[in-house]
């Protein structure tokens, strides 16, 4: 392999000569070898270093052009663009497990868009500190790459994959809106339900996850940049937080506002712990949906069997014919992990020491994880098994019109008291409710079949 010898303020460095990086990226790709080409920095972290550094540009243009003058800003605009597309994520190999700012995740940027932007220019032109860091910290960088990768995930994934299963939701809940079944509590046979009712309550615990990341992102968008070291914006002209924002605003098409306490937001993460919460209620609600979906498909002949489901793929390597709920399975999983990283997110926030948090890594690293996770799984379930799931509409009315609960229709008639013992003879005798009340001289036939009607009963 071919290097080129770059330098920095503890010496020279040797790196490989096809890559972008410079001397501090190189020691940290040499002292971290913690979770190499497993754990690198997320990806979204990187797009957002492209978008911040390049609204950092336009905003020292307006601020201080006699430093950022209009070569400068072209030749890192036109990087940044890059950084921003993807085609450079080859030069960012930095791990999460490096330091806990961020800061040689932050230099890696400057680095890279330095070399390219001088690759541009024809020309030495670019310092990464210099210029690319102009009027700017690691302390302050990561915390708003953290805003915009979040806010990004959640606008851009999230919400449009519960959209997207809301409205599968809603279709089901059309096309069954007359079919009626047994509703279960405890896991325990419960009074009747329309099948469209029970879907409804699916849909509806997405609508209110929405609602909550929705809450949540208002306060995502306030930008620590500008805050620079320690939140007092040392080496910041003034207004270079607020115009930053703006070109930050205007590169996303989301608008971002600048915090108004720096030290806030350099040391406390309480906006991405409670936005996190939000994901975790949402991965609370699929892993219920989930686990409905595969309790109701259960069987085929054994279980409950009141749906089908898509058969996607063989289930067993020794049972012939065997067919699993696998995407409930998977999704379930997510769930598992979303929340294992609610618990890693909501410590690692707690370390905000003095002026600094130094856990900022590995807290994007299970937000985007999150946010990548969790709106893959609800498309691929929505994909692979919502959209074919359908009623067994006589296995329902079969399991409806053998429910005990059925008895509660009879309250109003022969009281609680006398509903409970028709219900123990019946279960006893295994025989249906009619012949137990009749049997018990609670009811005659004819009034029991006037009064006991199941499909009014929802």
């Amino acid at each position: 392999m071919d290097y080129r010898i770059e330098h920095d303020s503890m010496g020279e460095v040797k790196v490989p000569a096809d890559k972008y990086w410079g001397a501090q990226t190189e020691r940290s790709h040499e002292n971290f070898l913690i979770g190499v080409g497993i754990e690198t920095m997320p990806r979204e972290i990187t797009h957002a270093f492209g978008v911040l550094k390049k609204a950092a540009a336009i905003a020292n243009h307006s601020l201080k052009p006699e430093k950022m003058t209009d070569e400068k800003l072209a030749a890192i605009s036109q990087a940044c663009d890059e950084v921003m597309s993807g085609s450079l994520n080859e030069h960012f190999p930095l791990v999460v497990w490096q330091t806990g700012s961020g800061t040689q995740s932050n230099m890696n940027a400057n680095e890279v868009i330095a070399n390219r932007g001088n690759e541009i220019a024809g020309k030495k032109l670019l310092h990464p500190n210099d210029d690319i860091n102009m009027s700017q910290s690691s302390n302050d960088t990561f915390p708003t790459a953290i805003s915009i990768a979040a806010v990004l995930g959640l606008e851009d994934k999230v919400i449009p994959e519960i959209d997207a299963l809301v409205d599968t939701f809603k279709g089901l809940e059309r096309k069954y809106r007359n079919v009626v079944k047994s509703g279960r509590t405890h896991l325990q046979d419960a009074t009747p339900i329309k099948f469209s009712q029970e879907i409804s309550g699916w849909r509806s615990s997405l609508e209110k996850d929405k609602k909550l990341i929705k809450i949540a992102l208002p306060e995502l968008k306030e930008l620590a940049l500008g805050g620079t070291a320690v939140g007092t914006g040392l080496n910041a002209p003034k207004g270079f937080d607020t115009a930053v924002a703006q070109a930050v605003s205007e590169i996303t098409g989301k608008k971002f506002v600048t915090a108004p306490n720096k030290f806030h937001a350099l040391t406390s993460k309480d906006e991405i712990v409670f936005a996190h919460g939000a994901l975790k209620a949402l991965a609370a609600d699929m892993m219920k949906i989930a686990n409905d979906v595969r309790w109701l498909a259960s069987g085929p002949r054994l279980g409950l069997g009141e749906i089908k489901i898509p058969e996607n793929e063989p289930g067993s390597s020794i049972m012939p014919g065997k067919v699993n709920p696998t995407q409930c399975e998977a999704v379930t999983m997510v769930a598992a992990q979303v929340m294992g990283n609610d618990a890693t997110i909501g410590f690692a926030a707690s370390q905000g020491n003095f002026e600094l948090n130094v856990f900022m890594p590995v807290i994007i690293y299970n937000f985007t994880q999150s946010v990548r996770l969790l709106s893959e799984s609800m498309r691929s379930f929505r994909v692979n098994c919502a959209v074919g799931i359908e009623a067994n509409k006589e296995k329902m009315h079969d399991n409806l019109h053998n429910s005990l609960m059925l008895v509660t229709a009879l309250n109003p008639y022969i009281g609680y008291e006398n509903a409970a013992k028709t219900v123990k003879k019946a279960f006893k005798e295994d025989i249906s409710l009619k012949e137990a009340c009749v049997a018990l001289g609670f009811l005659t036939a004819e009034r029991f079949d006037e009064v006991f009607h199941p499909e009014q009963m929802v």
